[in-house]
């Protein structure tokens, strides 16, 4: 067979069943072969950089490795944005970008596409000849799973036209076995958590698997502490009844003070970055406990008190064993007035709708109403997300997808796309705002419409680049320069071929009910706001 041909049965005996891409004289051979000749699915994006988060989205979502293609030069420049995005969100994604022939120096779109993955932070393995194919393209995806971040699969176009043989497909290597934390870091920890009085059980993304989620709440329940989460791993306790909710610079005034009032956080699989921790605050004064499978991940951000380095639910376990065996008691601290803390309205503002638009909160409210509970949640980035964050909930952390590690605006509605494939049979929820939708979800929507996506995008639109707006509106500016005049977007997006409303006033969102639950493509529903009546920022 062709080394293209190759290539497509590698990823299928990989198990890639699922692959997302745009095509060109690079890459297409390949998709052609793993779509007709394999039975892959093939999910056609708009742009390049929309094939990657489309598969970041995926594995997001599905815990699966996301697997991406694009062509040489400008297909894979085009791709950076949403590469540092996978690293910093640390996603397992594999980009297969064809390269320009190795002779041909004056191709074009000839670039040292080495470098070019380089500074994004993704890795890099280069498809080296057609008697290494199987390990080199093996290689790739293991290294994907295993380091997670995105890998870009350097595939010369000289190559895939020679001959090769099919050979015998390596194995990805497993991921790592549940590994015990060190004895005597253990006895640290547990002494630690022993004699605190108001212990706090934090959960980050990396302990929301069920197992996990049981370990802690059963070493919640022995401590007698409250649990809580960070935003990346929003509503995993939320049908618990000792949830503080979210733990970090999003909670609620009440979580903040059990927040204070504790004098142990026994952390897992949690970065404890400056936005968890408030810059430290939350943890000051505190005996800090982190638990993650990497150790790199220990004090990465925060200094810790002891450091756990393995499993979750293993580690969560075994102290909860220790504890038994020392017969230490149960502290009293969630009895102390902390049950439904993450039931407590956010107090946000009720919000005053003026004569240009409906107030944010009234429409986060509408929203999360209105679009069925069991939907997977995508968030863009803009001065509408901390609200937006904070009113919103999903039934399961994997639902929840945020695409802020870049501070990017207009990458949701392609991750969407991925998430709902990653996590089939739930409609997806797109939270953006309206120069988000423009730069990055304008194409995107045809995208879902052409593959029969179940999306519902809320654009918040104040018709402003909003933080900007508010920046100049400080410094006495004139606030022109942020702002525009977008067309109508209800609109444009039947245009596209989907559905859409407009809604302009309080009255307007007794409509939103109907046209949610009635549509039958992609919905858009453009929030019109008024953009010197959106609350400033807090802090995220």
């Amino acid at each position: 067979m062709k080394v293209y041909e190759s290539i497509a049965r590698t990823l299928h005996s990989l198990g890639v069943g699922t692959m997302f891409g745009l095509v060109g004289d690079g890459n297409l051979l390949a998709v052609h072969s793993y779509t007709t000749g394999c039975g892959g699915r093939y999910v056609s994006a708009a742009n390049e950089a929309a094939a990657v988060l489309m598969a970041i989205g995926y594995s997001a979502t599905s815990s699966e490795l996301g697997v991406a293609t694009v062509t040489h030069g400008p297909g894979l420049t085009n791709t950076v944005t949403a590469l540092v995005h996978g690293v910093r969100s640390r996603t397992p994604v594999v980009l297969l970008a064809a390269d320009t022939a190795t002779a041909d120096s004056n191709h074009l779109q000839n670039i040292c596409q080495r470098d070019i993955t380089a500074s994004t932070g993704a890795g890099f393995e280069q498809l080296q000849s057609p008697i290494t194919l199987a390990q080199d393209v093996s290689r790739a995806c293991t290294r994907a799973l295993h380091e997670r971040r995105p890998i870009v699969l350097n595939m010369p176009t000289d190559l895939k036209m020679l001959e090769t043989e099919t050979g015998e497909v390596p194995l990805l290597s497993p991921a790592a076995p549940r590994i015990a934390p060190d004895a005597a870091a253990m006895d640290a920890a547990v002494g630690l958590i022993a004699n605190s009085k108001r212990p706090i059980v934090l959960a980050g993304r990396g302990a929301t698997n069920s197992l996990a989620k049981a370990s802690l709440l059963r070493l919640a329940d022995r401590t007698g502490a409250p649990v809580a989460t960070t935003l990346k791993a929003k509503d995993l306790f939320r049908s618990t009844p000792y949830d503080l909710g979210l733990f970090g610079t999003l909670s609620t005034p009440a979580t903040v003070e059990a927040i204070l009032d504790s004098d142990c956080i026994i952390a897992f699989g949690a970065s404890l970055n400056d936005w968890t921790t408030a810059s430290g605050a939350y943890a000051s004064g505190r005996r800090v406990v982190h638990c993650d499978i990497e150790a790199a991940q220990i004090g990465r951000y925060t200094p810790v008190d002891a450091a756990l380095v393995g499993d979750a639910a293993f580690a969560a376990d075994t102290i909860v064993a220790w504890l038994d065996e020392a017969q230490v008691p149960a502290t009293s601290f969630r009895s102390n007035g902390l049950a439904g803390l993450a039931d407590v309205n956010c107090e946000l503002s009720a919000g005053v709708s003026g004569p240009d638009g409906v107030d944010i909160y009234s429409a986060l409210r509408a929203i999360e109403g209105a679009v069925p509970s069991d939907r997977t949640a995508v968030f863009d980035a803009g001065r509408f997300v901390i609200p937006a964050l904070k009113t919103l909930h999903v039934s399961e952390p994997r639902a929840w997808v945020t695409t802020l590690d870049f501070a990017s605006i207009g990458l949701a509605m392609p991750t969407a796309i991925g998430a709902a494939y990653g996590r089939p049979g739930h409609p997806v929820l797109v939270v953006t705002g309206d120069g988000g939708f423009m730069l990055g979800g304008l194409a995107e929507f045809n995208t879902a419409v052409r593959h029969g996506v179940d999306l519902v995008v809320a654009v918040l639109n104040d018709g402003s680049y909003g933080a900007e707006l508010r920046h100049l509106r400080a410094h006495g500016l004139d606030t022109a320069l942020s702002q525009f005049d977008w067309p109508d977007f209800a609109p444009l997006a039947v245009s596209l071929g989907g559905e859409g409303i407009a809604i302009r006033s309080p009255a307007d969102l007794v409509r939103l009910p109907t046209a949610v639950a009635g549509r039958r493509a992609p919905l858009l529903i453009d929030f019109k706001l008024d953009p010197f009546n959106v609350p400033a920022p807090e802090t995220g």
